[in-house]
């Protein structure tokens, strides 16, 4: 049976870093990052003469669904071509939508392909610090805003994803040391290869 792994969590939690080191663990793996697209959204900011903020309500009303419809399509298509995809993409929204979540397994189930959610779990001031570190300008307004950007953020693990009878539905992968990453990620890649 085919796989299709999202990688999920709140920004900074490390699921870059995570997602490519899995998928280079993994076999037959066609890797997916939503960040791609934020060439195309950086001209829809600029073409329409708005401040760049992915926080904003410009990009809430005319970006940010469109490039997670871009990333599932990008996804259901290349699961034509190998046996698992994996998408890095926060999701936080989606994964705890659902109807989202239903519609997404029902077109999955169509194409005899399992969906596995990865949640990654980082302390919130480890994320804050990786959002310093990284500098990048996608950062600067929930760096500047951060006791409201948090406030707006579900760090919480999706637990209503996991179905009891399911062993790779819902995987949690602890991300705020080296040691808890080492570990997650060879728990992981077992729980998927077996």
């Amino acid at each position: 049976m085919k796989r299709l792994i999202l990688i999920t969590s709140p920004p900074a939690s490390g699921k870059t870093y995570v997602s490519k080191q899995l998928a280079k663990k993994l076999k037959n793996v066609v890797y997916l990052d939503k960040d791609t697209l934020i060439v195309l959204s950086k001209q829809i900011f600029a073409v329409a003469g708005q401040e760049y903020n992915r926080s904003s309500d410009f990009f809430e009303k005319n970006i940010r669904n469109y490039e997670y419809e871009a990333i599932v399509a990008l996804a259901l298509e290349a699961l034509e071509y190998d046996d698992i995809v994996l998408i890095n993409a926060p999701f936080t929204r989606e994964i705890r939508d659902e109807k989202y979540m239903a519609d997404l397994k029902s077109k999955l189930a169509l194409i005899n392909t399992k969906l596995t959610v990865i949640w990654v779990q980082t302390d919130v001031e480890v994320c804050k610090q990786r959002m310093i570190s990284r500098n990048s300008d996608r950062d600067k307004w929930k760096l500047e805003h951060w006791a409201e950007y948090v406030a707006g953020v579900n760090f919480e693990i999706p637990h209503e994803l996991n179905d009891p009878t399911c062993k790779d539905d819902l995987l949690i992968f602890e991300n705020s040391s080296p040691l808890e990453f080492e570990e997650s990620m060879d728990r992981i890649v077992r729980i998927i290869e077996t």
